[in-house]
């Protein structure tokens, strides 16, 4: 109906159309009610009849227009016939339109003069007595006509305010957050380099002074490496109050330990085989004896922590029967991560399935992740049951 309005009204005049024929035809006056086949309208109020009802195709373009125009007819039809034909209902469906098109004054205001005027047209020009009920019926009619029309333009208005109001509160919640997350990046990334940058500058330098100077003088060199481990010493304890403002209280301690990686990938995956979980292990990545050398340190922990992430999804949503498998293969300058499971036998568009592709934690932590470093991770729903995470970095 809102695709196609002129066609919605066009059913709407046929509709009254019909109506106010088939109301021609009935005396309202039989002795058990209106009777049909007792009298037949004139040919010119069939007529108007049919002027009117199309008239009301054009309602929702020119509301005020086709309510004149409706009104006009209306009066000619109380005025000089009989027997009454129901032409007012034309003039009760267009003042319905304004109504719920215009404000509340205007529709006090054009209300008033069309209820007004048509009753007064049919109680002192019609053939009717005054007090007939004809006569009080078009005064009704009108008058909810105008209530109808005003009571749904209220009730827009006040959707329209709702919906409003809350896409307004949406956005401004999303700017919000959106700001603080960019205000925050900038205050740690201002900070790690005012803490870092110097210090590791001067580690670079003395390095390089003490590798010049090693052979011919090693007093010197000895020096530099001295520099070297104060400035680097200084670094990590600035570098340790610098995180400490990040930790709320009640935060575990940073370990001391080095990060993880491939090196205890099969640590981690017994984890999840004590808790019953089946996991297949295939690692195609060489070695640091091998040509292409070992993986950076940032790399190797995204794997890890990918595996990681996406092994606790698996024990968390796919079901106790699921079983998972785990591939890393490194191919040229990119190492490929791969993390399968069954489902458990449930389909690929499982609940479960479809919240984990659609917004945990777990998931966006892998695509920024993945991002930070240049890759790219792709994570759904597999055909026949189950899911899958992909995530490519470049090495």
């Amino acid at each position: 109906m809102r695709a196609h309005p002129l066609a919605t009204d066009a059913v709407l005049a046929l509709g009254v159309l019909l109506c106010m024929i088939v109301m021609s035809f009935a005396d309202p006056h039989g002795p058990q009610g209106p009777t049909f086949g007792t009298r037949t309208p004139h040919s010119a109020s069939l007529l108007l009849m049919v002027l009117g009802s199309a008239l009301l195709v054009l309602r929702r373009s020119r509301p005020r227009a086709v309510l004149a125009a409706t009104s006009v007819l209306a009066f000619v039809e109380l005025a000089t016939m009989e027997p009454r034909a129901p032409v007012a209902i034309c003039t009760v469906v267009a003042l319905y339109t304004v109504a719920a098109a215009t404000d509340r004054p205007t529709t006090w205001r054009v209300g008033l003069l069309t209820m007004t005027g048509l009753t007064g047209v049919a109680m002192l020009a019609g053939p009717l007595p005054w007090y007939a009920q004809e006569n009080i019926g078009i005064f009704a009619w009108t008058g909810m006509a105008a209530a109808a029309g005003d009571a749904v333009r209220s009730r827009r208005a006040f959707v329209d305010a709702i919906r409003e109001r809350a896409e307004r509160a949406e956005r401004t919640r999303e700017e919000e957050a959106r700001r603080r997350v960019a205000e925050e990046r900038l205050r740690i990334a201002r900070d790690l380099h005012d803490v870092v940058a110097h210090h590791i500058a001067l580690v670079n330098v003395q390095a390089g002074v003490a590798a010049h100077v090693m052979d011919k003088r090693p007093d010197q060199a000895k020096e530099a490496l001295a520099h070297v481990r104060e400035a680097s010493r200084s670094a990590l304890n600035e570098l340790r109050a610098t995180v400490g403002l990040l930790r709320q209280s009640g935060d575990p301690e940073a370990p001391t330990e080095p990060a993880p990686g491939l090196a205890v990938l099969d640590e981690l995956v017994d984890t999840f085989r004590h808790a019953g979980l089946p996991v297949a292990v295939a690692v195609a990545v060489d070695r640091p004896s091998g040509a292409e050398g070992p993986l950076p340190a940032a790399v190797d922990l995204a794997v890890y922590r990918v595996i990681q992430e996406a092994l606790t999804n698996v024990r968390k949503h796919a079901g106790p029967d699921a079983k998972a498998e785990v591939s890393v293969v490194r191919v040229g300058s990119s190492v490929e991560i791969t993390v399968l499971d069954d489902g458990g036998g449930e389909p690929a568009a499982a609940p479960e399935d479809a919240g984990r592709a659609g917004g945990t934690h777990g998931l966006l932590g892998m695509r920024e992740r993945a991002g930070a470093l240049g890759g790219s991770c792709h994570a759904g729903p597999r055909f026949g049951g189950g899911f899958r995470v992909h995530v490519v970095l470049p090495v």
